[in-house]
Parts: C-alpha cells; sequence; structure tokens
C-alpha cells in the first residue's frame, strides 16, 4: 500500500463515540475468555494457551485477509512489532502477576493502562505544545473508573507481594503502549485484520516458545474445546478492540474497557457464586456511571464537531471491516 492511501480518515465526534462501543463487545469478549482460561488452566500450562489463543487468530485473520485480496505485506511493519512486542509484554507479564498476586490485586495493576493512556496522550501534548493536553473531562472519569475497579475487587499487597505489585504495574503500562500504537496505526490507515493478525503471529511465536519449555500436555474433547473457544473469544475480542481505538476517541475507548470488571464479575457470580459486598456494588456503580457520562459527553460534542474530507481508498489494499 503506498503511503498516500494511508491518509487517517477524520470522524466528527458521534461516529467516534459509536466506534469506541466496540469495546464494550471487546470486554465482553475478554471476559467470556477469560472463563474458558480458568477452566482451560486445568489442562493446559499458561504457554500452551497463549499460543493455541494465537494460533487460532493467525488462522482466521489470515483467511479474511487472503479472502478480500489485501494479504499479510504491510508498508507498516515496524509498527506492527512494536505493537505486538508491546502486548506480548504485557500479556507475558500480566500472567506473571497473577502467579505472584491475588488475583484481584493483579487485574487491578493490568487496569491501570487506560490511566496510563492519559498520561501518555497528556505528555505527548505537552512535548507537542498544544494547549490543555488530554480532555480533563475524560481523565477524571477514568481516575473515577479507576477508583470503581478498586471499590470492587479491593485488592491488597503485602510486604511478600512488592516485586509481583511491580509486575502488574508494568504490565498495565505495557498494555497501554500497545493500544496507543494500535491507534497511531490507525492513522496510518493500516486495516484492523493486518493488525490482529500480526499480533496474533508474534503471540503464537512467543506461546510456542513458552509451551517448549513446559512440554506440550495431552488433548481431551472437553479440553480441546476449549481451546478452540479461547481462540474464538480473544480474535473476536481483538478485532473489536482494534476498531474501537483505531476509530473512536482514545480515552473514551480506554475508560469503556473497565466494564470488562463488570462483566468478569458477573461471571463469577453466576459460575462460581462469588459474592459481591456492598462496596463492590457502589465500585461497579462507579464503572457503570462513569462509561455512561463519557459517552454522553463525546456524544454531546456532535452538536459543534464538524468532519473533514474524507479520503478514498480503494482495491485490494482498502481497509478491511472483518464482520465481528
Amino acid at each position: 500500500m503506498s503511503t498516500d492511501l494511508t491518509t487517517q480518515i477524520a470522524q466528527p465526534a458521534a461516529s467516534s463515540s459509536r466506534q469506541s462501543l466496540w469495546m464494550v463487545l471487546a470486554a465482553f469478549a475478554f471476559s467470556a475468555m477469560g472463563v474458558c482460561v480458568k477452566l482451560a488452566s486445568a489442562h493446559y500450562s499458561t504457554g500452551e494457551i497463549v499460543f493455541y489463543r494465537s494460533a487460532i487468530g493467525v488462522v482466521l485473520m489470515g483467511a479474511v485477509l487472503y479472502r478480500t485480496g489485501a494479504g499479510v505485506r504491510t508498508p507498516h511493519f515496524a509498527s506492527h512489532i512494536k505493537r505486538s512486542v508491546f502486548g506480548v509484554t504485557s500479556l507475558l507479564l500480566w500472567f506473571s502477576s497473577i502467579s505472584l498476586l491475588p488475583l484481584a490485586t493483579a487485574m487491578t495493576l493490568n487496569y491501570m493502562s487506560p490511566v496510563w493512556i492519559a498520561l501518555i496522550i497528556g505528555a505527548g501534548a505537552t512535548l507537542a505544545g498544544k494547549p490543555g493536553g488530554a480532555d480533563r473531562k475524560m481523565v477524571t472519569a477514568i481516575l473515577m473508573s479507576f477508583i470503581g475497579v478498586i471499590c470492587l475487587l479491593q485488592p491488597s499487597v503485602g510486604p511478600s507481594q512488592m516485586t509481583g505489585g511491580m509486575i502488574g504495574l508494568v504490565s498495565g503500562m505495557f498494555t497501554a503502549l500497545a493500544y496507543v500504537e494500535v491507534r497511531q496505526l490507525g492513522d496510518l490507515g493500516e486495516n484492523e485484520a493486518r493488525i490482529v493478525f500480526y499480533f496474533s503471529l508474534v503471540s503464537t511465536l512467543a506461546g510456542g516458545a513458552w509451551m517448549l519449555i513446559d512440554g506440550p500436555h495431552p488433548h481431551t474433547w472437553r479440553s480441546a474445546w476449549l481451546l478452540v473457544a479461547v481462540g474464538l473469544l480473544a480474535t473476536l475480542g481483538q478485532t473489536a478492540m482494534t476498531r474501537a481505538y483505531k476509530r473512536g476517541n482514545t480515552l473514551l475507548t480506554a475508560n469503556l474497557q473497565y466494564t470488562g470488571i463488570v462483566f468478569a464479575s458477573g461471571w463469577g457470580m453466576l459460575l462460581w457464586h462469588d459474592h459481591l459486598n456492598a462496596l463492590s456494588w457502589v465500585g461497579m456503580v462507579l464503572i457503570i456511571g462513569s462509561g455512561i457520562v463519557t459517552t454522553v459527553m463525546r456524544a454531546r460534542q456532535s452538536g459543534v464537531a464538524h468532519p473533514t474530507p474524507q479520503t478514498a481508498v480503494s482495491g485490494p489494499e482498502a481497509e478491511i471491516h472483518p464482520e465481528v
């Protein structure tokens, strides 16, 4: 694809808000995937789950690219490598923090990624000399969501868990860097299927290396179907997340990521009969309320938004819109 076909397509605020809602679908898919991962972990190592999770994504996205004639060739290979390395590093650190910390604490630290995104955007605006930096109201909403996560999960870190805490914190930072890189790939005009394909490919290689160290485990029909479900849900989540960050408002999309905690809590109550106390319900209300407020806030901005002329892209290198 020539560079003149990678011009970013600007969108009004209303369209940006609608595209950000893809993050809710992504959050649901990832939460359902988490259920399958929890069940599959009784049969497979972490490396095996990552390998099969990602290999299915490679096959599905490769088929989409082949069917549309776009192929896997890209002029943005370096950006894909950066996004994939950030994502795989976050994934490995995330699993490591889970092994060292209570699950609630590890999840809270990983879900700091929207806060990191707000800091990255604000710092970038400051360095670029742009007045105002990141939207202060949106940043406030993100912080309110994070407070909601703390209330819902009620994490704790003891003196012996500081190493795991730092690993979990860094995993959230790398998650943020990966999401920002997805947005930059979107600005370059890269299609969604190719973004997901390259991330899945690098994750497959990393998971395969880990699996070679731990050794493979035998399959049963039940465990094999769990791996298939993990791969399908992960691909759905990655595609929806990529579309949200590529086309939607970055801070709004980051804030809607917190709905995953609500979905995960629902799965816990439904399948494992987890009990939520009053503080947990307060946290859930904060998360949902913050998501609603930021969505409405972006929608209202459509009244003063003015769309810019769009750049037409056609042929096999046109932007792919996978059915999700």
